[in-house]
């Protein structure tokens, strides 16, 4: 812990760079110690980035950072103090296990901190009652409301008592009531913990009003430091917003003059948008409830509400993206219809991430929104011209969309929707994450839609300063509208100071109503629970017993068993409540291998054949009779042309052709040697070769009858008689080759897959994160996530086994026991391997790619599928002889087909044993403690 007066951090010089973008450019900042203090800032000015590092989640590029009193450039200071430091990444329930329970997810991050099962429930129990979480323990995180969400990753984040919590912008996206709660719960613990740190970034300028000390930052820079009071004294500003606005540089503040709406104009006419009952239904889950609200022409709509809350679904239904579960839904007095295409012209939407083509110029956004909605040429150039001069993109129109600052963006997001000058405008959350200034000019273009216009604008939002904009507004909570009317009327009628305070009020009175129709805690669920501020504190005190009676252990820890079994526990039960992951693990392989042993042989029988007989003698007819009647060959109608034997060669129609002379029987009477030709389909090299030797035995055999008839002993001819046996296989058939070989295949595909998705997914989601930020080491990370994987291989194993036994009938003549070891130090392999690939991968799908091809290629081509690795040369040789594939192959065939004992086996078992852990630790190398 950092000394008695000295800083929580201290930054000098650093900077961090992501390709060419400046996240963190050159900041020097001492953060003070037991303070709560905030960044400030929009998305993409570098808070994120900072927090990173200073949690040591990400790794230092340039500059020096202490925290906690130590470099964090040291991985030795990272490990000493990382039990003292709790990181809560952005984004609702990022550091959270969606399919674990409330009471699982805090056990886990217990076990990761080394405490033990009775401190784990005395923490579990203090903190879940403190936060209002207790009877939902057993509830999955996933199924809890955003501010829920919030309170369990808090938990999370409290199990270990942190000296310093680093929460980045936890209360995005939460109703104004859950956020009151979160922050009321924050100012408790840090009433009973005062020496504790408090990192906060936040974009709600209200939020930063509370907190102690802030940052402003701008562009990866820090703008100025100091209190609420002093930031808004040094810039003669009533409100933190204003205050940040005057601390940007000049040329990013804009005109600072306060935006006026005019009052919207009385209209006749009929509504713009007419929702009656509107429900929609995801199988049990109701995400919308009776939904009914008018919006007037040209009126400017807002939808309030938390994330989760019903407004995009609601905002689909009225575009005809989403079909109606219940409920009726009217734009323009028409029924909205997902197919009447004239009426979704008439509608421009705009999305949360903004609907454009990263890839594409401005330029190119425009014209291709203007194709898409049939504009002509000539109107694509006026409207295109017209929007650039309205809304300042000329200066852009080269550049690349995915390369503009943020409220350029949503600049072209909003040309891009109105291209087709529709007449209503739908904007799901627009200004999420874009400074004041950025919001301010939006705002500007939105008023000139409606005012001049005549534009419906329908838009959501999470700012209260927003919707006070709105001509009238709608709280929604929990899929339901709890009331709607203009902005002053809702606070007047609450009686309330503010917007904020009428939203809490009316959302407190929806959920006693709730309370009282259902009489049971659970209903109370969207709420939270906690409904006052003092029930709150009442209950929070509880989390100073904890800290009392349950000391958490935060000396560095070596290689912890319990750790690692965490993971593995944690692993199970992801893959087991999760039914198509499930049904891959165990149903995919069994299905896989019945496709692959049916559908892939090698045998060559009733091959499609027909002659063309241009001699049609007696002895013509005695030379083709050897083909028929053969399970070797089906004879199809006889060939009259050349171009017919063309043509149904080509068809595939046959794949032989027999081709006779005219004159072979004369000639063969004379003694002579006529020449029949045998047209083969070359196509596949392997089959024709077959085909090639079976046609060489018929003609052998008639050359045999031949003389036999004329009276010469043909054996007599030949001195020495060839006669084929075929050990391991007597009857040469393809499945008894192809049976065994399929599970090596199948071995190690499968569970390499299993393995590299679960670790890209912690990628994709954001738990990553809880592995960069705890004492877990990568040994513990990786096995503990591969255990789990390997008794999945195992399981197929046995189930695959079984198939090729009882399905295929190729009996398993060899040493099970040998079989069995075999796989599982190959499937330990596998799984390895899929560790190795997960760890230069970023994405699941990448993953997916990587591993099935990486895996199935060398598996097919260099392991002895169809030819033995032995007979190989060069750079083919080299990689079956360092593929683990060719050594379970090799040992299953010998197990099934050959009926080898165990010592006979346990070549290929010892070189198997080699594979695991040398992959395991390529892995561990690739595999970063930091994001780079």
């Amino acid at each position: 812990m950092a000394e008695q007066g000295c800083p929580i951090a201290r930054i000098q010089g650093v900077t961090h760079v992501y390709k060419k973008t400046h996240a963190v450019d050159n900041i020097t900042l001492d953060i003070p110690a037991g303070l709560m203090v905030g960044l400030l800032g929009p998305d993409g000015v570098g808070k994120s980035t900072l927090m990173g590092l200073i949690s040591g989640a990400r790794k230092l590029q340039k500059g020096q950072l202490e925290v906690l009193g130590g470099d964090m450039a040291s991985a030795a200071h990272r490990k000493a103090v990382g039990p003292g430091i709790a990181y809560m990444p952005q984004g609702l329930g990022k550091n959270l296990y969606a399919e674990l329970s409330v009471e699982e997810n805090l056990d886990f991050f217990g076990k990761l901190f080394g405490q033990t099962l009775s401190e784990r429930k005395a923490r579990i129990e203090r903190l879940t009652k403190a936060t209002g979480l207790h009877p939902f323990l057993s509830r999955q995180a996933g199924k809890l409301s955003g501010g829920m969400k919030q309170k369990l990753g808090l938990c999370c984040s409290l199990i270990h008592d942190p000296d310093l919590l680093i929460l980045d912008e936890p209360t995005t996206g939460v109703d104004p009531l859950s956020r009151r709660q979160f922050w009321a719960l924050i100012a408790t613990i840090r009433k009973e913990r005062p020496t504790m740190s408090v990192l906060v970034s936040t974009a709600y300028m209200d939020e930063a009003e509370g907190f102690d000390w802030l940052v402003a930052m701008d562009a990866g820079q820090v703008l100025d430091t100091g209190t609420p009071e002093a930031l808004k004294a040094k810039t003669d500003a009533a409100d933190l917003e204003t205050a940040f606005v005057r601390l940007l540089p000049e040329s990013k503040r804009g005109d600072m003059n306060e935006l006026v709406i005019p009052p919207l104009e009385a209209r006749e006419g009929k509504p713009a948008i007419v929702a009656k009952g509107l429900t929609r239904r995801f199988g049990d889950f109701t995400a919308v409830n009776n939904v009914s609200f008018e919006i007037q022409a040209g009126e400017i709509f807002g939808f309030l509400g938390s994330n989760g809350c019903g407004k995009t679904t609601t905002m689909k239904m009225l575009t005809g993206l989403l079909p109606v579960s219940e409920g009726e839904a009217f734009l323009f007095g028409q029924p909205v219809n997902a197919g009447d295409l004239e009426t979704r012209k008439r509608v421009g939407f705009m999305t949360q991430a903004f609907s454009l083509y990263g890839e594409l110029t401005v330029a190119q956004n425009l014209t291709l929104h203007a194709r898409l909605f049939h504009l002509t040429a000539e109107k694509t150039v006026e409207r295109i011209d017209a929007l650039v001069e309205r809304f300042s993109l000329g200066e852009y129109m080269d550049a690349l969309a995915s390369s503009l600052p943020l409220g350029m963006r949503q600049r072209l997001s909003l040309a891009v929707a109105v291209i087709h000058e529709p007449e209503m405008l739908i904007l799901d959350e627009p200004t999420s994450g874009v400074d004041p200034v950025a919001r301010d000019g939006f705002w500007e273009l939105l008023v000139q839609l409606s005012r001049e216009d005549n534009v419906t604008i329908f838009i959501s939002t999470h700012f209260m300063n927003e919707a006070l904009r709105c001509d009238r507004i709608s709280l929604m909570h929990a899929g339901q509208v709890l009331v709607y009317d203009k902005p002053q009327h809702l606070v007047e009628a609450k009686g309330a100071a503010s917007l904020e305070e009428a939203f809490i009020g009316y959302l407190e009175d929806a959920i006693g109503e709730k309370e009282k129709d259902d009489k049971g805690v659970e209903a109370a669920e969207p709420a939270d629970v906690v409904s006052t501020d003092s029930a709150l504190t009442e209950e929070s005190a509880v989390i100073t017993g904890a800290a009392d009676h349950v000391r958490v252990n935060k000396k560095p820890q070596g290689f912890s068993l319990n750790r690692l079994l965490a993971y593995s526990y944690r692993e199970i039960m992801e893959v087991m409540r999760d039914p198509v992951r499930m049904a891959f693990a165990f149903l995919g392989s069994s299905l896989l291998l019945i496709v692959i042993a049916y559908g892939i042989s090698l045998d060559v029988e009733n091959l499609t054949y027909a002659a063309l007989d241009n001699d049609r003698t007696p002895e013509s007819r005695e030379y083709l009779s050897n083909f028929e009647g053969s399970r070797y060959f089906s004879e199809q109608p006889a060939l009259t042309s050349k171009d017919e034997l063309e043509r149904r060669l080509k068809s595939n129609d046959i794949t032989l052709a027999i081709e006779i002379p005219s004159g072979f029987g004369r000639n063969l009477k004379k003694g002579e040697t006529p020449s029949v030709s045998a047209w083969i389909d070359g196509a596949n090299t392997t089959r024709a070769g077959t085909i090639a030797g079976y046609v060489s035995g018929a003609h052998i055999h008639y050359l045999t009858q031949l003389a036999t008839n004329a009276g010469v002993d043909a054996s007599a001819v030949s001195k020495v008689t060839l006669e084929p046996r075929y050990r391991y296989n007597p009857s040469f058939e393809t499945i008894y080759s192809i049976g065994p070989k399929t599970p090596a295949m199948l071995l190690l595909l499968f569970p390499a897959i299993l393995m590299a998705v679960s670790m890209a997914r912690e990628k994709e989601i954001g738990t990553i994160t809880n592995f960069y930020v705890t004492p877990t080491n990568r040994i513990e990370f990786l096995i503990g996530k591969q255990l789990p994987y390997i008794g999945i291989g195992m399981v197929n194993f046995v189930i695959l086994t079984l198939l090729v036994v009882f399905l295929l009938g190729v009996p398993l003549k060899g040493s099970l026991l040998g079989l069995g070891l075999g796989a599982l130090l190959y499937v330990f392999a596998a799984t390895s391997f899929g560790l190795l690939i997960s760890t230069v991968t970023k994405s699941q799908v990448a993953a997916v790619f990587a591993t099935a091809i990486l895996s199935i290629m060398p598996t097919i081509n260099f392991s002895g599928l169809v030819q033995p690795t032995s007979t190989m040369e060069g750079g083919g040789y080299l990689i079956g002889l360092l593929w683990p594939a060719t050594y379970y192959m090799h040992l299953s065939v010998a197990a099934f087909t050959k009926g080898l004992g165990l010592s006979e086996l346990m070549g290929d078992v010892v070189v198997l044993a080699f594979f695991g852990p040398v992959l395991v630790a390529i892995a561990a190398v690739f595999l970063k403690k930091q994001e780079a």
